[in-house]
């Protein structure tokens, strides 16, 4: 495997960051999880200007120029001759001292992974996931805004930690009013006579780029999306649910904290959207070229 760190094409075993890093020490740095399907990246400028404004957001200047950045993902996927991939795009505070102090650190740290991934087994994406509600509480917008796709996750993998100890693939996480925020990885949608709804990113979730897309898809589809606040009332009483996610994709939820939501199974316009949006990824996106 070939990555990309700080301008060079390196193997596997010789990409390596300083122990001195602040994204290493601290979280200090930014991130995006992007996918390439059919020889092309799905919505690549998308999660490049999120990218941009997550490190505008805690003041990291990154070395390179959006343009520049796009042709250094699509490089390092033809490097590797990968047509299907998940890419790891990273920016980190770079080298610094033991202190807090990111005025220290004199340049970022850049480095592009791309790999397959395979977040859930098929039979899931068939069948569904059967969900939990945990005890940690999204990180509010005044602490760590879930806007800034951070390297610090450690909200989400506290949460994750106690889904995998109830025995579930992923987990609701309420804000500090008690109202569903998102699940560890993934968005949320859920479907009441007909109508999809989804949470307002203001309760605390990221604005998530395959959310977007399915959002645009269903409205397409002439199904009434609304943004919303919900609780996990809603959720048990919904006719069905789905999570969405770069990694997920989209994939149906049928049940959560022990109650099946609908008739435990995955619903009709959940299967109609994840379809669609398969269609959608494998047909549209930034060529990666030869």
């Amino acid at each position: 495997m070939i990555i990309y760190l700080d301008g060079k094409f390196v193997p596997e075993e010789e990409a390596k960051v300083s122990v001195f890093d602040h994204g290493l020490l601290y979280g200090d740095g930014v991130f995006e999880g992007i996918r390439a399907y059919n020889g092309r990246v799905f919505r690549l400028t998308e999660h490049l200007v999120r990218l941009y404004n997550s490190a505008k957001a805690i003041l990291l200047e990154i070395p390179m120029s959006l343009e520049e950045m796009e042709e250094a993902v699509l490089e390092t996927l033809r490097r590797n001759k990968l047509k299907d991939a998940y890419i790891r795009l990273v920016v980190t505070r770079g080298k610094g001292d033991l202190g807090l102090d990111p005025k220290k650190c004199c340049k970022p740290t850049v480095f592009i992974i791309t790999d397959a991934i395979s977040l859930y087994p098929e039979e899931m994406y068939k069948n569904g996931l059967k969900i939990v509600t945990v005890p940690t509480r999204r990180n509010a917008p005044e602490a760590v805004n879930p806007n800034i796709k951070s390297l610090n996750y450690l909200n989400n993998i506290l949460a994750k930690i106690e889904a995998a100890n109830a025995g579930a693939q992923e987990a609701i996480m309420l804000n500090n009013e008690g109202y569903v925020a998102e699940c560890t990885g993934d968005n949320i949608f859920i479907i009441k006579d007909g109508k999809i709804y989804t949470p307002s990113t203001a309760l605390g979730g990221l604005p998530g780029i395959t959310r977007s897309a399915v959002i645009e898809l269903a409205r397409k589809m002439g199904y009434t999306v609304e943004e919303t606040f919900f609780t996990r009332y809603d959720i048990y009483t919904a006719d069905e649910a789905f999570l969405t996610g770069t990694a997920a994709e989209a994939i149906p939820v049928v049940e959560l904290d022990g109650r099946a939501i609908g008739n435990g199974k995955p619903g009709p316009i959940t299967q109609e959207l994840i379809a669609a949006y398969r269609e959608l990824v494998n047909s549209e996106g930034t060529p990666i070229g030869e």
